[in-house]
């Protein structure tokens, strides 16, 4: 839950998660409608789906435990290297690093590295750090170890405005000593693109088919067929009401789905029903068509789009 979101805001979230699924057999054996009732509002719902499918994968290969095994955690769904290390570390004391945003900036100035964190050399060359440190770390302390350097990027060697004079490691940081806390570590290259967000409407009919429309003539993905868009909940309420029968409310919220063009970042937020039909004036027409899962084939839909259909 912490990744992507504040602590302040996850709080709450956690303690009812929790309490709605004590145990991992519990997550497992929930349906997906219930997991993602605990977890709406969270948002980056694709989190939430790891999470019940990394459950259930605990639960058929081991045991319904969380295995002690870097390799058994790490192909669990939504655990990358860092969360395995982390996994690790803070359940059981075990020796294994982890690389967040807090001890990518952390290790980037107490050893002076210059470039951007998330080129695959410098982030190399970081894990590299991470390991040597944590080798040195006395038994028993790698949970301590683990949250002491998140929480040390977090409240001491923060982004901006770091407080080095409070800094126990002050004397030996590259970057405090060469006057380079500021610059380290680099930022990505270019100007940050704008975030937009948009509604896709997924209305499926009775037959499986779902409701296409056009695209405008110019524009991003012009004359093809997509999904009904809207830049919000309320006009996707709106261009719901005006073209199809049936309950705006009983929509499935998908997982959001980013996708970067080339002057701004899109996210998309799928809303999905099932057995729909037209309103009486609205039917298949040259902007808009019920479409058969063998017809998708044949159409030319932006690649984002097929792949929310094909999910």
């Amino acid at each position: 839950m912490l990744q992507q979101t504040q602590v302040r805001v996850v709080i709450p979230y956690f303690e009812r998660f929790l309490h709605a699924f004590p145990t991992l057999p519990d997550l497992a054996s929930a349906s997906s409608d219930e997991v993602m009732a605990q977890w709406a509002g969270l948002g980056y719902y694709a989190r939430a789906r790891n999470l019940h499918a990394a459950a259930k994968r605990c639960v058929e290969l081991h045991e319904g435990d969380m295995p002690r095994d870097f390799d058994a955690l790490h192909a669990l769904p939504g655990i990358g290297r860092s969360t395995a290390g982390a996994i690790l570390s803070q359940a059981w004391n075990d020796r294994a690093a982890i690389m967040d945003g807090n001890v990518k900036r952390v290790l980037s100035r107490v050893h002076g590295i210059a470039g951007w964190p998330g080129l695959p050399a410098i982030e190399k060359q970081l894990w590299a750090l991470a390991i040597d440190h944590v080798q040195h770390v006395p038994e028993g302390r790698l949970a301590d170890y683990t949250q002491a350097q998140m929480d040390f990027g977090a409240t001491l060697c923060t982004r901006a405005n770091p407080s080095c004079l409070l800094c126990p490691i002050s004397t030996d940081c590259v970057a405090f000593r060469d006057g380079l806390t500021e610059a380290l570590p680099t930022p990505k290259p270019g100007k940050p693109l704008p975030e937009r967000s948009a509604v896709m409407l997924m209305a499926f009919d009775a037959q499986g088919r779902v409701l296409l429309q056009r695209r405008p003539p110019t524009g991003i993905w012009s004359g093809l067929w997509s999904l009904p868009q809207a830049d919000d909940t309320t006009a996707a309420r709106a261009w719901f009401e005006a073209h199809l029968t049936g309950d705006f409310d009983a929509a499935d919220e998908l997982a959001e789905t980013p996708h970067t063009f080339t002057h701004y970042r899109l996210h998309m937020q799928p809303l999905r029903w099932r057995r729909l039909s037209p309103r009486d004036a609205v039917g298949d027409n040259a902007d808009l068509r019920w479409v058969t899962p063998g017809e998708l084939t044949t159409l030319g839909l932006p690649a984002p789009i097929r792949k929310l259909l094909d999910a």
